[in-house]
This record gives structure tokens, sequence and C-alpha cells, in this order.
């Protein structure tokens, strides 16, 4: 369903012709996918917000938005990282079947058959685009996976203190936007922030390990 969602994304949303920018976010996505292993497809989408998302099925998609707020690669990392734990962790699996149990009487099979239908809209939404139309991880999951992203940069020898200059970017680019921790399902900046900083010090031994074992990037935007 993943590779489905994917598709559907290929055909509705606009893809980037930009050499750089997709010279940038692959150079980034490899280095983090090598760490993984895996046959994965990564596509630069036209758009402006400060998105990225991965799909079971090992598929990445990167908005342009994205790719001009951050600073370095380092940064980027720390979004796709994160989004790679997302699939990691199986978070998109865990929600489709809450989704699936809510629905009674209706099974994931006949969503997986039915794509275009309601219920296999709903399904694929469970999946996680990253787009407003579909469900958002809860406040566990989005902690999850940012921990398993910042363990994922640190593995591929990018700088996890970026983490947290992205997080502050992040909070700074949508100031006004954001609803209070109690009301969202997801983490605000700060709080991320201080979960980032509480597992930084392993990180940047893992950092360090990486670069002690000749791991070398040159991801520049």
């Amino acid at each position: 369903m993943g590779v489905q969602a994917f598709a559907q994304m290929k055909e509705k949303q606009p893809t980037s012709n930009n050499k750089t920018d997709n010279d940038f976010v692959n150079c980034v996505a490899r280095a983090l996918l090598k760490e993984v292993g895996g046959d994965w497809e990564v596509v630069v989408f036209e758009d402006e917000s400060f998105n990225a998302f991965a799909l079971p099925g090992s598929k990445i998609g990167v908005h342009t938005g994205l790719v001009s707020l951050v600073d370095n690669a380092d940064q980027l990392a720390a979004v796709i990282g994160h989004e790679i734990g997302h699939v990691q962790a199986h978070h998109g699996n865990e929600r489709m079947s809450q989704e699936m149990a809510v629905q009674q009487g209706l099974s994931i099979t006949q969503a997986i058959f039915s794509p275009t239908s309601a219920l296999g809209q709903s399904a694929m939404s469970a999946l996680g685009l990253g787009y407003g139309v579909v469900l958002p991880f809860s406040r566990l999951h989005e902690s999850e996976a940012d921990i398993i992203g910042l363990r994922l940069m640190a593995q591929a020898g990018f700088n996890p203190r970026e983490s947290v200059n992205l997080w502050i970017k992040m909070g700074q680019a949508s100031e006004g936007q954001n609803l209070p921790e109690f009301m969202s399902t997801h983490p605000t900046s700060s709080t991320r922030i201080k979960d980032l900083e509480k597992n930084m010090p392993q990180a940047l031994q893992t950092q360090q390990a990486a670069i002690t074992a000749g791991k070398r990037l040159d991801c520049v935007k």
C-alpha cells in the first residue's frame, strides 16, 4: 500500500526538475540509507511546505520548501532520518491496524484491493504522508522517530547537534501557527529539543565512531 500511495503522489504532485535540489536530497538520503539497507526510491516534490515523508515499501518524498528552509545537509538528515524512523518502527502499520479496528466489518484486505475507495484512502492516509489530509502520528510515535532519526544521522556521520538547530528553525518558521501541546498530537519544538539534548551525548559518540571509521560526507546545498 505504501507503493500504491507513492504512485498516487507522483501522479498528483509535480516533481522537481532542479538538479541542485535533487542532487542535494539524494546525497543526504543515500548516506542515511546506507545505514538502513534496501532499495529506496527518493523523490523531490514541488511543494512549499516544510515537509518530508517516508512510506513502507522503501519510498521517500521531500518537499522543495524543506530544501529551501534547511541550512545544511545535517539539518535535512535530521528530517529524513526522522521519517525513516517512522517506517523502521512500523508506526504506519500500527496506525493502520488501529484505523481498521475502528471500522467494524472492514478489513485491510478490502482496503488493499480497493485503494481508491473511501476505505482504501483512509488506510493509505494512516501510512503517513505528512499532508494535512492524512492522520497525524501520535506524540509517542513522533518522539520515538526523533530519537531513531538522531541515532541514524549520527551513524551516517552527520552532526546530530544540527537536529536541535533544525527544530529551532521549524519553531521560528511556524511561529503563531502552533497549537498548545496538550491540543496537538505533535510535541512542541521545545519538547523535542529537550528530548534530543537528553540523547545528544550518545549521538555525538556515535558520530565520532562513524568519522573514525572513515565515513565522510560531501553533500552540499
